[in-house]
């Protein structure tokens, strides 16, 4: 049965000495628990997957933790357990391939920068410069110490001078998907989401593209955690991610072959 795990950066230290509470419900099955920490944005597309490889696959069990990639990042240097990585940003794998903490990685998906405005918005925007005008009130952004789309958002808003003019304006979510929730909710008038995340939601709409010039490219690579406890069983779900049966549900969902 497909599970997720919840973690908060505050639990990490607690929740890396603690056995989680399912293995043991695992093992007693027969299964083997894979987990995976995995970037929020993917979170449609992996449950769909899941259900896939486990129905093919009933001796394992797949268990999710979907946050930040940031978030996870800091969770698997601090010893949480996870047998596989998939980010939604290169800066965060590569902090952890450096620092010796994954083995087999490599690029895999891609995706877009959006801004959303809610379904019912009349509010026009052909360029992000018009979010300094007073249609755009709160304008949601990832946190970009943490959240990869966050950080692709702020480049976009430095490229074209705004970031400083915008601060007064900006609302910051702990994920992509608590951005998305802001402005379904009417607490933003506007946020800057993935192509992906805009498309799961029928309360809001896409109002523009942002031009990938203006900030670095949105890659999704994808890693082994060199200290998983079941390698190969890791390794055979990180290749079937690879297959066209995986990938053909992640261009369902908007997203891009790396």
């Amino acid at each position: 049965m497909l599970k997720k795990l919840a973690i908060t950066v505050m639990a990490v230290a607690v929740f890396a000495a603690t056995p989680l509470v399912t293995s043991g419900k695992a093992e007693a099955a027969g299964k083997t628990e894979i987990i995976v920490s995995a970037a929020a944005s993917l979170q449609d597309s992996l449950d769909k997957i899941a259900v896939q490889y486990e129905k093919a696959h009933p001796t394992i069990d797949l268990v999710f933790n979907y946050a930040a990639s940031g978030t996870l990042q800091k969770q698997i240097e601090q010893g949480a357990p996870a047998d596989i990585f998939f980010s939604a940003g290169d800066k965060q794998m590569k902090a952890l391939v450096d620092g010796g903490l994954i083995s087999t990685n490599k690029e895999l998906l891609k995706n877009q920068l959006v801004v959303v405005v809610p379904a019912n918005s009349k509010a026009k925007l052909n360029t992000i410069s018009l979010l300094t005008g007073p249609s755009f009130k709160k304008v949601a952004v990832g946190q970009p110490e943490s959240v990869p789309a966050g950080q692709y958002a702020q480049q976009s808003l430095t490229t074209k001078k705004l970031w400083d003019t915008l601060q007064s304006k900006l609302v910051f979510g702990k994920d992509v998907r608590a951005v998305l929730s802001y402005v379904e909710t009417g607490n933003a008038d506007a946020g800057f989401v993935y192509k992906t995340d805009a498309l799961t939601s029928k309360k809001v709409k896409i109002a523009l593209t942002v031009g990938s010039f203006a900030h670095k490219p949105i890659n999704y690579p994808i890693g082994i955690v060199k200290g998983t406890k079941h390698e190969s069983e890791a390794k055979a779900f990180y290749s079937y991610l690879q297959t066209n049966a995986a990938t053909s549900v992640f261009k369902s969902y908007g997203f891009l072959l790396y």
